[in-house]
């Protein structure tokens, strides 16, 4: 049996992150790359304070956990090979068939293509495609954590996951203090999204204590109160740190961050494992679709950005949001059921290696129990 819940979760944490990119096209905070605001105070950015904290470290939990149950029923050598098919390949020979796309995009967003008259095609060429990354950071560092767990499990054998079946919720409140000394660890000095350190935990952690139906069954009995303590968090937060960079380390590093990532993580487990197990026909097609659109989605909205920014720039913002919000879920689906269907294209871009695929469904795809 599947566990609805997690890819509820999981469809749902999509959305979340199509919608910010939506905000975070428009947005007056962190103006790299987009757009930009449309007025100096833009409440709407508030959306991007409420879920940038915890949103991708909840993806690291679960996939953690689905790792777990992938290896409960394959080996060593099939979950090596699943994971570099469907996460090393488009993050990376994806990126230079496909990601030049985006890159373009990018990069008229940005006003750097502009400048580039002198350099070399080839290397113009590379530095879109690397451009055009843009959300794949996450399946590559999936992968590198996939890649870590197969030696862990070699010389940890078990030991200490069955004794993480006893976490008591009160440990798992405590972790907070684990993720933020993590969260100042194996950080890149540069790009800010690549956060070794605290994914890493969140995913070890998805796959030593969240995995055990128990561990979930007891955190489920406290969606009240970790439900509450997550908003509380979130309100806090957002008053705290509303008008700084909330992308950037002096906020990220902050030990309020983690915490609110932190709690916002467990309450959203905790909040779905209990509430979560719904399925109508639209969380079925969700389910199918996120991981077409999670690897477009950008693609599409930056195109639609970028079209109205050259065409129209005088276009009202509700209209603009709309639009592009639209070109955003639309789209990306759209181009992922086009590329899916193109014979080898769509195992570099994808990371699809037959027809059984097409139909395969988010981060930890497998049957989950």
């Amino acid at each position: 049996m599947r566990k609805t819940y997690l890819d509820n979760i999981k469809w749902i944490t999509v959305a979340l992150v199509v919608l910010y990119h939506v905000i975070y096209m428009y947005n007056g905070i962190e103006v790299y790359g987009v757009v930009g605001p449309f007025h100096k105070v833009q409440y709407q950015d508030m959306f991007q304070y409420i879920v940038y904290p915890w949103f991708m470290l909840l993806l690291f939990v679960v996939s953690g956990m689905c790792a777990r149950f992938y290896l409960d029923n394959h080996s060593h050598r099939e979950f090596i090979r699943t994971r570099t098919r469907k996460y090393l390949v488009p993050s990376t020979l994806g990126v230079l068939t496909f990601g030049w796309v985006l890159g373009y995009y990018n990069m008229n967003l940005s006003d750097a293509l502009g400048t580039m008259g002198n350099v070399p095609k080839i290397i113009r060429y590379l530095i879109m495609a690397i451009s055009g990354t843009g959300p794949l950071w996450y399946i590559q560092v999936l992968w590198i954590f996939s890649m870590i767990l197969v030696v862990f499990r070699k010389v940890e054998k078990d030991r200490l996951y069955q004794k993480c079946a006893k976490t008591p919720v009160g440990l798992i409140v405590a972790f907070v203090l684990l993720i933020w000394e993590s969260a100042q660890i194996l950080n890149t000095p540069i790009i800010s999204v690549y956060r070794f350190g605290i994914y890493g935990t969140g995913f070890l952690l998805g796959y030593l204590v969240f995995s055990h139906e128990e561990v979930m069954e007891r955190l489920s009995r406290c969606w009240i109160s970790l439900t509450i303590l997550g908003l509380t968090c979130c309100i806090g937060f957002c008053v705290l740190f509303w008008g700084k960079p909330y992308a950037e380390h002096e906020v990220l590093d902050t030990f309020f961050c983690n915490g609110y990532a932190w709690f916002g993580t467990i309450g959203v487990l905790a909040f779905m494992k209990r509430w979560g197990g719904f399925e109508n026909s639209f969380s079925i097609f969700m389910t199918k679709k996120s991981w077409g659109l999670y690897l477009f989605h950008y693609t599409s909205l930056a195109m639609c950005s970028y079209y109205i920014k050259k065409f129209v720039p005088e276009t009202p913002a509700v209209i603009c949001y709309g639009l592009v919000t639209i070109a955003a879920f639309v789209g990306g689906i759209l181009i992922y059921e086009i590329v899916s269907r193109i014979p080898v294209i769509r195992w570099l871009v994808c990371g699809i290696g037959g027809k059984k695929d097409v139909s395969k469904k988010f981060i930890g795809t497998e049957k989950t129990a």
